[in-house]
């Protein structure tokens, strides 16, 4: 593996900031129109036109205008910098690129935590990474609420408005706050929660936030001390898990090995103790 200059590095993380803080300023000026309750038709936004929210199927996956114009604001800045990289975009109405040829590809996720952001929950964030032939190089998840911008390059730590951070060193179930991750169209069987209701008992506390961008953030903060989620979409994580790693976590995939942002499916943990437990709980419930 040929590691990237730390100049090359430094220019990549600057664009990636750029691009989601020009995101994040566009999602701001959507959010005092947002619509409250979900059913309802229509709501102007920013220029008084068109609907702010609709309703994506029977799974309840919120899709929002404001998505689409936030993601329009990272593909104007990334390829403003970089025009030959391509974008993958969680909206494939605008910007959607899923070539395996392409060198450089930005993974964006412009609302990660749509339905917090519809019902007024101030708790979602731009997040974006560059990756090079899969491998994510860079990475920033920007929380314009809380003005918290998380930042990693490979190889180069962590960071939370340019400060160093570190993950926690919670090492026992018993004393870890535990977040989880569930799916749009969640099931009694679905894995997540057989986890959730094994692991209840035996931990401080579990919250379910709705942001598993943030989610990979705060246990890289130390607020969180470990996160599993087998239903993720790979703009969810590609960001988070670069950041969750050079801040001294652990992340793998379900079954113990390589975590690959692709899968959607992660355990993650403050600690090599933590997430062996986390590990041998998965595999006795799950398999």
């Amino acid at each position: 593996m040929v590691s990237e200059p730390s100049s090359r590095l430094r220019e990549y993380l600057r664009v990636c900031v750029d691009a989601a803080r020009a995101a994040a300023s566009v999602v701001q000026e959507w959010s005092p129109r947002m619509i409250v309750d979900p059913g309802a038709a229509h709501a102007g936004g920013p220029n008084g036109t068109g609907p702010l929210a609709r309703a994506k199927g029977a799974a309840n996956d919120l899709v929002t205008q404001a998505d689409l114009a936030a993601q329009e604001a990272v593909r104007q800045t990334v390829l403003g910098a970089f025009p030959h990289h391509a974008v993958l975009g969680e909206e494939e109405d605008l910007g959607h690129d899923d070539s395996t040829d392409t060198e450089f590809r930005w993974i964006v996720d412009p609302i990660d935590g749509t339905t917090n952001f519809v019902h007024g929950v101030p708790h979602y964030c731009v997040s974006l990474a560059l990756e090079r032939r899969g491998r994510p190089l860079v990475g920033a998840v920007l929380d314009p609420n809380r003005d918290e911008c998380y930042t990693a390059a490979e190889g180069h730590g962590a960071r939370c408005n340019e400060q160093p951070i570190t993950v926690s060193q919670v090492d026992d179930l018993a004393g870890a706050l535990a977040v989880a991750g569930f799916p749009y169209d969640l099931r009694p069987d679905s894995p997540d929660l057989r986890l959730f209701l094994d692991l209840a008992p035996q931990c401080q506390s579990i919250r379910r936030t709705g942001s598993s961008a943030l989610n990979l953030c705060y246990l890289a903060h130390g607020r969180f001390d470990l996160f599993w989620c087998y239903s993720t979409k790979v703009w969810d994580v590609a960001a988070g898990g670069l950041i969750l790693r050079e801040a001294g976590g652990v992340i793998t995939s379900p079954s113990g090995g390589l975590f690959d942002h692709h899968s959607g499916q992660l355990l993650a943990a403050a600690t090599p103790a933590l997430h062996r437990q986390l590990l041998d709980r998965a595999r006795a419930i799950v398999g």
